[in-house]
Protein backbone atom coordinates (compact mmCIF):
# COMPACT_ATOMS: atom_id res chain seq x y z
CA UNK A 1 0.00 0.00 0.00
CA UNK A 2 1.47 3.32 -1.09
CA UNK A 3 2.11 5.80 1.67
CA UNK A 4 0.73 8.51 -0.60
CA UNK A 5 -2.77 7.13 -0.04
CA UNK A 6 -2.66 8.28 3.57
CA UNK A 7 0.46 10.37 4.19
CA UNK A 8 1.08 13.88 2.91
CA UNK A 9 4.34 15.69 2.33
CA UNK A 10 3.86 17.29 5.76
CA UNK A 11 3.57 13.86 7.34
CA UNK A 12 6.82 12.77 5.72
CA UNK A 13 8.60 15.93 6.85
CA UNK A 14 7.40 15.21 10.37
CA UNK A 15 8.59 11.62 10.03
CA UNK A 16 12.08 12.73 9.05
CA UNK A 17 12.22 15.20 11.92
CA UNK A 18 11.22 12.59 14.51
CA UNK A 19 13.57 10.02 13.00
CA UNK A 20 16.54 12.35 13.31
CA UNK A 21 15.64 13.10 16.92
CA UNK A 22 15.26 9.42 17.76
CA UNK A 23 18.52 8.42 16.09
CA UNK A 24 20.54 11.22 17.66
CA UNK A 25 19.03 11.60 21.13
CA UNK A 26 17.25 8.36 22.06
CA UNK A 27 18.71 5.35 20.28
CA UNK A 28 22.27 5.82 21.63
CA UNK A 29 20.93 5.49 25.19
CA UNK A 30 18.33 2.74 24.75
CA UNK A 31 20.51 -0.09 26.03
CA UNK A 32 21.66 1.92 29.03
CA UNK A 33 18.09 2.83 29.97
CA UNK A 34 16.96 -0.77 29.64
CA UNK A 35 19.67 -1.85 32.06
CA UNK A 36 18.84 0.95 34.48
CA UNK A 37 15.14 0.10 34.36
CA UNK A 38 13.92 3.61 33.53
CA UNK A 39 14.56 6.31 30.96
CA UNK A 40 15.06 9.87 32.27
CA UNK A 41 12.34 12.50 32.60
CA UNK A 42 14.13 14.85 30.22
CA UNK A 43 12.82 12.75 27.32
CA UNK A 44 9.30 14.03 27.99
CA UNK A 45 10.52 17.61 28.30
CA UNK A 46 12.58 17.41 25.13
CA UNK A 47 9.76 15.89 23.12
CA UNK A 48 7.44 18.57 24.42
CA UNK A 49 9.88 21.27 23.30
CA UNK A 50 9.95 19.73 19.83
CA UNK A 51 6.16 19.61 19.67
CA UNK A 52 5.91 15.82 19.51
CA UNK A 53 3.60 15.39 22.52
CA UNK A 54 0.72 17.34 21.05
CA UNK A 55 0.79 16.65 17.33
CA UNK A 56 -2.96 16.05 17.01
CA UNK A 57 -4.09 18.45 19.74
CA UNK A 58 -5.54 21.90 18.94
CA UNK A 59 -3.08 24.73 18.52
CA UNK A 60 -4.89 26.73 21.21
CA UNK A 61 -3.51 24.28 23.80
CA UNK A 62 -0.03 24.21 22.34
CA UNK A 63 -0.62 21.32 19.99
CA UNK A 64 0.16 20.96 16.32
CA UNK A 65 -3.44 20.80 15.10
CA UNK A 66 -2.69 17.71 13.01
CA UNK A 67 -4.75 14.66 12.13
CA UNK A 68 -4.48 11.27 13.81
CA UNK A 69 -1.94 10.12 11.25
CA UNK A 70 0.56 12.39 12.99
CA UNK A 71 0.27 10.11 16.03
CA UNK A 72 0.83 7.09 13.80
CA UNK A 73 3.99 8.70 12.42
CA UNK A 74 5.18 9.37 15.98
CA UNK A 75 4.51 5.76 17.00
CA UNK A 76 6.31 4.36 13.99
CA UNK A 77 9.37 6.54 14.38
CA UNK A 78 9.88 6.42 18.14
CA UNK A 79 9.99 2.64 17.83
CA UNK A 80 13.22 3.03 15.88
CA UNK A 81 15.06 3.73 19.13
CA UNK A 82 15.16 -0.04 19.59
CA UNK A 83 13.19 -0.21 22.81
CA UNK A 84 9.46 -0.73 23.16
CA UNK A 85 9.60 1.04 26.50
CA UNK A 86 9.77 4.58 25.16
CA UNK A 87 6.96 4.09 22.70
CA UNK A 88 4.70 2.70 25.42
CA UNK A 89 5.42 5.52 27.86
CA UNK A 90 4.99 8.25 25.26
CA UNK A 91 1.79 6.64 24.00
CA UNK A 92 0.34 6.90 27.50
CA UNK A 93 1.22 10.60 27.56
CA UNK A 94 -0.09 11.33 24.07
CA UNK A 95 -2.87 8.88 23.36
CA UNK A 96 -4.19 7.46 26.63
CA UNK A 97 -4.11 9.69 29.72
CA UNK A 98 -4.64 13.06 28.04
CA UNK A 99 -7.32 12.58 25.32
CA UNK A 100 -10.12 12.39 27.94
CA UNK A 101 -9.03 15.83 29.19
CA UNK A 102 -9.56 17.37 25.77
CA UNK A 103 -12.78 15.45 25.15
CA UNK A 104 -14.48 15.75 28.54
CA UNK A 105 -12.56 18.35 30.53
CA UNK A 106 -13.46 21.96 31.22
CA UNK A 107 -11.22 24.86 30.30
CA UNK A 108 -9.61 25.05 33.73
CA UNK A 109 -8.67 21.36 33.58
CA UNK A 110 -7.26 21.71 30.09
CA UNK A 111 -5.06 24.60 31.15
CA UNK A 112 -3.92 22.88 34.35
CA UNK A 113 -3.20 19.42 32.91
CA UNK A 114 -3.38 19.22 29.12
CA UNK A 115 -1.26 22.25 28.29
CA UNK A 116 1.71 21.27 30.51
CA UNK A 117 1.41 17.65 29.36
CA UNK A 118 1.77 18.78 25.76
CA UNK A 119 4.82 20.82 26.77
CA UNK A 120 6.32 17.83 28.56
CA UNK A 121 6.29 19.74 31.83
CA UNK A 122 3.87 17.29 33.46
CA UNK A 123 4.00 13.52 33.03
CA UNK A 124 0.66 11.71 32.89
CA UNK A 125 -0.50 8.23 33.80
CA UNK A 126 -3.81 6.42 33.44
CA UNK A 127 -5.37 4.61 36.40
CA UNK A 128 -7.76 1.89 35.28
CA UNK A 129 -6.43 -1.60 36.04
CA UNK A 130 -6.72 -3.07 39.53
CA UNK A 131 -5.63 -6.39 41.05
CA UNK A 132 -9.22 -7.62 40.75
CA UNK A 133 -10.24 -5.67 37.66
CA UNK A 134 -8.25 -6.24 34.49
CA UNK A 135 -10.25 -6.99 31.35
CA UNK A 136 -13.45 -6.62 33.40
CA UNK A 137 -13.28 -2.84 33.71
CA UNK A 138 -16.81 -2.70 35.11
CA UNK A 139 -15.59 -4.45 38.27
CA UNK A 140 -13.31 -1.57 39.31
CA UNK A 141 -13.61 -1.22 43.08
CA UNK A 142 -11.52 1.87 43.89
CA UNK A 143 -14.16 4.00 45.57
CA UNK A 144 -14.55 7.77 45.57
CA UNK A 145 -16.92 8.69 48.38
CA UNK A 146 -18.65 12.06 48.08
CA UNK A 147 -17.83 14.36 50.98
CA UNK A 148 -18.32 18.06 51.58
CA UNK A 149 -16.33 19.93 48.93
CA UNK A 150 -14.85 16.88 47.26
CA UNK A 151 -14.25 13.14 47.30
CA UNK A 152 -12.46 10.69 49.58
CA UNK A 153 -10.76 7.96 47.55
CA UNK A 154 -9.67 4.51 48.75
CA UNK A 155 -8.42 1.59 46.68
CA UNK A 156 -5.50 0.66 44.50
CA UNK A 157 -4.32 0.38 40.91
CA UNK A 158 -1.77 -1.94 39.33
CA UNK A 159 0.35 -2.04 36.15
CA UNK A 160 0.29 1.76 35.81
CA UNK A 161 2.67 2.92 33.09
CA UNK A 162 4.46 6.16 34.07
CA UNK A 163 2.96 5.69 37.53
CA UNK A 164 6.27 5.82 39.37
CA UNK A 165 7.07 9.35 38.21
CA UNK A 166 3.82 10.86 36.94
CA UNK A 167 2.70 14.31 38.03
CA UNK A 168 -0.98 13.49 37.58
CA UNK A 169 -3.28 10.56 36.96
CA UNK A 170 -6.46 10.26 34.95
CA UNK A 171 -8.29 8.02 37.39
CA UNK A 172 -11.29 5.74 36.94
CA UNK A 173 -13.09 5.17 40.24
CA UNK A 174 -16.45 3.97 41.46
CA UNK A 175 -18.74 6.72 42.75
CA UNK A 176 -21.86 4.57 43.27
CA UNK A 177 -21.39 1.08 44.70
CA UNK A 178 -24.70 -0.36 43.50
CA UNK A 179 -24.89 0.91 39.92
CA UNK A 180 -22.32 -1.31 38.20
CA UNK A 181 -20.72 0.29 35.16
CA UNK A 182 -23.13 3.21 35.47
CA UNK A 183 -21.65 4.11 38.85
CA UNK A 184 -18.15 5.06 37.72
CA UNK A 185 -16.52 8.45 37.16
CA UNK A 186 -13.24 9.91 35.93
CA UNK A 187 -11.02 12.20 38.00
CA UNK A 188 -7.82 14.17 37.50
CA UNK A 189 -5.53 13.61 40.47
CA UNK A 190 -2.22 15.29 41.31
CA UNK A 191 0.19 12.60 42.44
CA UNK A 192 1.50 14.76 45.29
CA UNK A 193 -1.95 14.66 46.91
CA UNK A 194 -1.77 13.26 50.47
CA UNK A 195 -2.94 9.66 50.38
CA UNK A 196 -1.65 9.00 46.84
CA UNK A 197 0.95 6.32 47.53
CA UNK A 198 3.32 4.81 44.98
CA UNK A 199 3.65 1.44 46.68
CA UNK A 200 6.28 -0.05 44.40
CA UNK A 201 7.88 0.02 40.97
CA UNK A 202 7.12 -3.28 39.27
CA UNK A 203 9.77 -5.54 37.75
CA UNK A 204 8.63 -6.50 34.25
CA UNK A 205 9.76 -9.14 31.75
CA UNK A 206 9.89 -6.60 28.92
CA UNK A 207 9.61 -2.86 28.27
CA UNK A 208 11.99 -2.49 31.18
CA UNK A 209 12.98 1.13 30.57
CA UNK A 210 9.38 2.22 31.15
CA UNK A 211 8.34 2.57 34.77
CA UNK A 212 5.26 0.62 35.84
CA UNK A 213 3.85 1.04 39.33
CA UNK A 214 1.36 -0.16 41.88
CA UNK A 215 -0.60 2.72 43.41
CA UNK A 216 -2.55 2.89 46.68
CA UNK A 217 -5.17 5.48 47.60
CA UNK A 218 -5.39 5.84 51.37
CA UNK A 219 -8.15 8.26 52.39
CA UNK A 220 -7.01 10.52 49.56
CA UNK A 221 -9.14 13.67 49.45
CA UNK A 222 -9.57 15.44 46.12
CA UNK A 223 -11.67 18.55 45.41
CA UNK A 224 -14.94 18.72 43.50
CA UNK A 225 -13.11 20.24 40.53
CA UNK A 226 -11.11 17.01 40.14
CA UNK A 227 -14.15 15.35 38.53
CA UNK A 228 -13.49 14.90 34.80
CA UNK A 229 -16.66 14.93 32.73
CA UNK A 230 -20.04 13.95 34.11
CA UNK A 231 -20.42 11.94 37.29
CA UNK A 232 -21.47 8.39 36.45
CA UNK A 233 -20.13 8.55 32.87
CA UNK A 234 -16.65 7.29 33.65
CA UNK A 235 -17.08 3.80 32.20
CA UNK A 236 -18.44 5.11 28.90
CA UNK A 237 -15.76 7.78 28.68
CA UNK A 238 -12.94 5.33 29.36
CA UNK A 239 -14.32 2.96 26.72
CA UNK A 240 -14.00 5.84 24.28
CA UNK A 241 -10.40 6.40 25.42
CA UNK A 242 -9.48 2.76 24.92
CA UNK A 243 -10.10 3.00 21.18
CA UNK A 244 -7.32 5.54 20.67
CA UNK A 245 -5.08 3.57 23.01
CA UNK A 246 -5.55 0.42 20.96
CA UNK A 247 -4.96 2.14 17.64
CA UNK A 248 -1.70 3.79 18.63
CA UNK A 249 -0.67 0.53 20.31
CA UNK A 250 -1.26 -1.28 17.02
CA UNK A 251 1.01 1.15 15.20
CA UNK A 252 3.74 0.67 17.80
CA UNK A 253 3.49 -3.11 17.49
CA UNK A 254 3.77 -3.26 13.72
CA UNK A 255 6.55 -0.69 13.60
CA UNK A 256 8.48 -2.88 16.00
CA UNK A 257 7.71 -5.95 13.91
CA UNK A 258 9.07 -4.30 10.77
CA UNK A 259 12.34 -3.45 12.48
CA UNK A 260 12.63 -6.96 13.88
CA UNK A 261 11.99 -8.49 10.47
CA UNK A 262 14.61 -6.23 8.88
CA UNK A 263 17.12 -7.48 11.43
CA UNK A 264 16.11 -11.09 10.83
CA UNK A 265 16.51 -10.77 7.07
CA UNK A 266 19.94 -9.19 7.47
CA UNK A 267 21.00 -12.00 9.79
CA UNK A 268 19.78 -14.78 7.50
CA UNK A 269 21.71 -13.25 4.61
CA UNK A 270 24.92 -13.24 6.64
CA UNK A 271 24.59 -16.50 8.53
CA UNK A 272 26.13 -19.34 6.51
CA UNK A 273 25.31 -22.98 7.22
CA UNK A 274 25.83 -25.98 4.96
CA UNK A 275 27.78 -23.77 2.58
CA UNK A 276 25.19 -21.08 1.89
CA UNK A 277 23.32 -18.22 3.62
CA UNK A 278 20.40 -19.64 5.55
CA UNK A 279 17.98 -17.29 3.72
CA UNK A 280 18.56 -19.52 0.67
CA UNK A 281 16.99 -22.38 2.57
CA UNK A 282 13.46 -22.48 1.16
CA UNK A 283 11.87 -23.16 4.54
CA UNK A 284 13.37 -19.98 5.98
CA UNK A 285 12.79 -17.90 2.84
CA UNK A 286 9.13 -18.84 2.74
CA UNK A 287 8.73 -18.14 6.45
CA UNK A 288 10.22 -14.67 5.96
CA UNK A 289 7.82 -14.14 3.06
CA UNK A 290 4.87 -15.09 5.26
CA UNK A 291 5.96 -12.71 8.01
CA UNK A 292 6.43 -9.82 5.57
CA UNK A 293 2.96 -10.46 4.16
CA UNK A 294 1.35 -10.43 7.60
CA UNK A 295 3.10 -7.19 8.51
CA UNK A 296 1.87 -5.47 5.35
CA UNK A 297 -1.68 -6.70 5.93
CA UNK A 298 -1.71 -5.47 9.52
CA UNK A 299 -0.22 -2.13 8.58
CA UNK A 300 -2.81 -1.64 5.83
CA UNK A 301 -5.59 -2.29 8.35
CA UNK A 302 -4.07 0.22 10.77
CA UNK A 303 -3.85 2.90 8.09
CA UNK A 304 -7.40 2.32 6.86
CA UNK A 305 -8.72 2.43 10.41
CA UNK A 306 -6.81 5.63 11.14
CA UNK A 307 -8.29 7.17 8.02
CA UNK A 308 -11.77 6.30 9.28
CA UNK A 309 -10.99 7.96 12.61
CA UNK A 310 -9.91 11.11 10.79
CA UNK A 311 -13.19 11.02 8.84
CA UNK A 312 -15.05 11.25 12.13
CA UNK A 313 -16.03 7.60 12.33
CA UNK A 314 -15.89 5.48 15.49
CA UNK A 315 -14.63 2.19 14.01
CA UNK A 316 -14.58 -0.02 17.10
CA UNK A 317 -14.59 -3.25 15.09
CA UNK A 318 -11.67 -2.22 12.88
CA UNK A 319 -9.67 -0.87 15.83
CA UNK A 320 -10.17 -4.15 17.67
CA UNK A 321 -9.16 -6.11 14.58
CA UNK A 322 -6.05 -3.97 14.15
CA UNK A 323 -5.11 -4.42 17.81
CA UNK A 324 -5.62 -8.19 17.68
CA UNK A 325 -3.79 -8.73 14.40
CA UNK A 326 -0.88 -6.39 15.05
CA UNK A 327 -0.17 -7.81 18.50
CA UNK A 328 -0.20 -11.37 17.23
CA UNK A 329 1.94 -10.58 14.19
CA UNK A 330 4.46 -8.60 16.25
CA UNK A 331 5.03 -11.46 18.65
CA UNK A 332 5.11 -14.03 15.86
CA UNK A 333 7.76 -12.03 14.02
CA UNK A 334 9.87 -11.64 17.16
CA UNK A 335 9.54 -15.32 18.03
CA UNK A 336 10.49 -16.44 14.52
CA UNK A 337 13.37 -13.96 14.36
CA UNK A 338 14.76 -15.38 17.57
CA UNK A 339 14.38 -18.89 16.14
CA UNK A 340 16.26 -17.94 12.98
CA UNK A 341 19.18 -16.80 15.12
CA UNK A 342 19.28 -19.98 17.15
CA UNK A 343 21.42 -19.80 20.26
CA UNK A 344 22.54 -16.28 19.45
CA UNK A 345 18.95 -15.08 19.55
CA UNK A 346 18.65 -16.32 23.11
CA UNK A 347 21.64 -14.29 24.26
CA UNK A 348 21.08 -10.94 25.98
CA UNK A 349 23.74 -9.25 23.84
CA UNK A 350 21.50 -9.48 20.77
CA UNK A 351 18.53 -7.09 20.53
CA UNK A 352 16.09 -9.69 19.22
CA UNK A 353 15.61 -10.99 22.76
CA UNK A 354 14.34 -7.57 23.81
CA UNK A 355 12.00 -7.42 20.82
CA UNK A 356 10.66 -10.82 21.85
CA UNK A 357 10.08 -9.74 25.45
CA UNK A 358 8.62 -6.36 24.51
CA UNK A 359 6.29 -7.76 21.85
CA UNK A 360 4.68 -10.20 24.26
CA UNK A 361 3.03 -7.36 26.16
CA UNK A 362 1.02 -6.34 23.09
CA UNK A 363 -1.23 -9.37 23.45
CA UNK A 364 -2.09 -8.36 27.03
CA UNK A 365 -1.95 -4.59 27.53
CA UNK A 366 -4.65 -2.27 26.25
CA UNK A 367 -7.03 -5.17 25.70
CA UNK A 368 -6.11 -8.86 25.57
CA UNK A 369 -6.43 -10.98 22.44
CA UNK A 370 -9.44 -12.63 24.03
CA UNK A 371 -11.21 -9.34 24.72
CA UNK A 372 -10.48 -8.09 21.21
CA UNK A 373 -12.12 -11.21 19.77
CA UNK A 374 -15.10 -10.66 22.05
CA UNK A 375 -15.48 -7.05 20.88
CA UNK A 376 -15.18 -8.08 17.24
CA UNK A 377 -17.75 -10.85 17.67
CA UNK A 378 -20.13 -8.43 19.38
CA UNK A 379 -19.83 -5.83 16.62
CA UNK A 380 -20.52 -8.61 14.10
CA UNK A 381 -23.87 -9.19 15.80
CA UNK A 382 -23.02 -12.74 16.78
CA UNK A 383 -24.54 -12.40 20.24
CA UNK A 384 -27.65 -10.51 19.17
Amino acid sequence: MSLSLFFTEEHEMLRQSIREFVEKELAPHAEEWEEEGMFPDWVFKRMGELGYLGLHYPEEYGGGGGDYFTNIVLAEEITRCGSGSLGMAIAVQVGMATPPILKFGNEEQKQKYLVPAIKGEKIACLGITEPGAGSDVASVSTYAEKIDGGWRVNGNKIFITNGYRANFMTLLARTEKTKGYKGMSLFLVDTDTPGFVVNRKLDKVGCRASDTAEIFFEDMVIPDEALLGEEGRGFYNIMWELQGERLIGSALAIAGAKLTLEGAIAYTKERVQFGKPICKNQAIAHRLADLATKIEAAQALIYLTTWKVDQGEYPVKEISMAKLLSAQVAFEVADEALQFMGGYGYMMEYPVQRSWRDARLGRIGGGTDEIMREVIATTMGLYA
